[in-house]
């Protein structure tokens, strides 16, 4: 079956103390098409300005993303450009310029309204409310979320959570959104705001699911080297939807396989820049990423 994933389509200028690497394809989307592009054909709904390098546009193609619904207009793609500390974990950012993504609203072509999975990755809730009103009989709807939705449009997305079957943010954010120390204690909250699966992400420590079958932690496959994380956590959620979506059966009976698929799939992300190491993987190098993540979890 087929994903549409709607998402920033960004040029990311990284900076590493050991490296620093101008205007890479960046983006929630981006990301997100590109590692559920490796389980099922992926849509992407987006915005970019007549700067976008004709380079990025021949990327997505040769991951077969369908690109009906990327708006190509006159102006500046959104461009973000961010630094990391030595360990990686922390970052901030330097610029954010909006170009066209500042005045982006969604819109679906008929052909794409009856896709059955939908991510709603990393944007503005109203936008992903716009989009989820295009669809008409989703099968399964998840989306991302940050900290800056949490602080300057949390009403909206409230009533978001509301319409979605899955809902990902990252442990500061479950507790920001709750107000609870306690993990178990801020899903059990996030899941009455009306989300039947919640999924933390925890970086370098894997992730938590809370469904109706109970609990279940996944860790991230270890590296020895982190190149760059930027995208990894979109490649994480693009994976785990993708994987989804090339399986027959219920989602309860294949959710927690779909979770360690988007884990192996975000660890390639994080070894290159941008989205440089990912595009090179394969699906027998996932597999055999997630055959390792099974033994080491396996007792």
């Amino acid at each position: 079956m087929s994903v549409i994933v709607v998402g920033s389509t960004a040029l990311d200028s990284i900076k590493t103390p050991k490296s620093s690497n101008p205007r890479l394809l960046g983006g929630s989307a981006s990301h997100a098409c590109v590692a559920a592009s490796f389980f099922a054909k992926t849509n992407l709904v987006g915005i970019v300005g007549n700067d976008f390098p004709s380079r990025y546009l021949n990327l997505y193609q040769r991951h077969k993303i369908g690109l009906e619904a990327l708006q190509r207009v006159p102006g500046k793609t959104f461009h973000w450009s961010g630094e990391y500390e030595v360990n990686m974990n922390n970052r901030r950012t330097l610029a954010t310029e909006l170009g066209v993504f500042e005045t982006f609203t969604p819109e679906l072509p008929e052909s794409l309204r009856d896709v059955p999975y939908v991510l709603l990755a990393n944007i503005a809730p109203e936008l992903q409310h716009h989009v989820l009103d295009q669809i008409r009989k989703p099968k399964f709807v998840i989306a991302d979320t940050m900290d800056l939705w949490l602080n300057i449009a949390l009403e909206s997305l409230l009533k978001l959570l509301r319409r979605v079957d899955a809902f990902v943010l990252n442990d500061s954010e479950a507790r920001q959104l709750t107000k609870e120390d306690n993990l178990p204690a801020a899903l059990r909250k996030i899941h009455r705001l009306g989300p039947k699966y919640v999924i933390v992400k925890k970086g370098e420590h894997g992730s938590v699911l809370s469904s109706p079958a109970g609990l279940f932690v996944a860790p991230a496959f270890p590296l020895r080297k982190v190149v760059d994380p930027t995208g990894a956590g979109d490649s994480f959620v693009g994976g785990l939807i993708g994987y989804l979506a090339s399986r027959t059966g219920s989602i309860d009976s294949n959710l927690r396989r779909a979770i360690v698929h988007g884990s192996a799939v975000a660890s390639f992300c994080c070894e290159g820049f941008g989205l440089n190491r990912i595009t090179k993987t394969t699906r027998p190098a996932i597999a055999e990423r997630v055959r390792a993540l099974e033994k080491m979890t396996c007792f």
